[in-house]
């Protein structure tokens, strides 16, 4: 466990990116909401964000972390995945299934390192997966992170994308396949509308990962093939035609508009 002031290396796994040094400043007053049963780990944590200006509140227990987000309204949380009452994993399945709270991003913090429990993390549309022993400044750079990425309201795009039956609109933060509603997480949101912006280009995973994730954004390139995959299985389970994102070998994923041919994506 790690506690206020302890001096914690960089964790080994954490992706492709670059040293958390290179992060820019806070978005300051940000309100970050802490669901950490272990109160040395709570403490150190509230600690580093409270002395860069962030507005932390704590609580111990699934239950508590609901009623806070209902209340309160983070703009981030930090999510242990072993508290009490309502596990990790079943607190980010609820919020990201409710459209109220679906686009507050959702760090896990926790000491479960397996990669199955970073998917599954992923896959229950967390934004992010921080693993303990960690270090205090790498945890703020990522927290820095994914409040800078904003909430839906804060895209101004202008009209909403269309190709064929599909259409995204950035304002709403809605996306339809003929008609019909899909409700996606954040993160799927804006890897769609980046795909369907540039229908026919092959994005690598690496250039995704900068355009949804951001340059600092400690995330490894599978996860943009997780993220796929959950792409396609919200528009299976909303009983709607899945765009055509077709995975180019080796390489990455590009959008092919079945009508691009008669008319451009606006």
């Amino acid at each position: 466990m790690t506690r206020p002031g302890a001096g914690v290396d960089l964790m080994a796994s954490g992706g492709r990116r670059g040293s958390a040094e290179k992060a820019s400043g806070p978005v300051r007053g940000a309100r970050v909401l802490v669901v950490e049963d272990e109160p040395d780990v709570a403490e150190m944590i509230r600690y580093n964000l409270g002395k860069e200006g962030y507005d932390v509140r704590v609580v111990a227990n699934g239950t508590d972390a609901l009623r806070q987000v209902k209340d309160a309204r983070p703009d981030v949380i930090l999510l242990d995945i072993m508290v009490p009452h309502l596990n990790g994993w079943e607190i980010c399945r609820r919020l990201k299934q409710d459209r109220e709270t679906l686009a507050i991003p959702i760090i896990m913090v926790t000491g479960r390192t397996e990669e199955g429990d970073k998917v599954l993390g992923f896959e229950m549309g967390a934004d992010d997966y921080v693993t303990k022993p960690f270090s205090p400044r790498e945890l703020l750079a990522r927290v820095r992170a994914v409040s800078r990425r904003g909430r839906p309201g804060d895209d101004t795009g202008g009209q909403p994308l269309r190709a064929g039956d599909l259409e995204i609109d950035r304002q709403r933060f809605e996306v339809k396949m003929k008609g019909r509603l899909v409700e996606l997480t954040r993160k799927e949101f804006d890897l769609l509308a980046s795909l369907v912006r540039s229908p026919g280009r092959v994005f690598g995973r690496d250039e995704l990962l900068d355009l949804v994730w951001g340059q600092d954004g400690f995330v490894e390139p599978r996860t943009v093939d997780v993220h796929v995959a959950r792409l396609r299985a919200k528009f299976t389970a909303a009983r709607a035609p899945v765009p055509a994102i077709e995975t180019v070998r080796g390489v990455g994923y590009r959008f092919r508009d079945p009508v691009a041919r008669n008319t451009n994506v606006t």
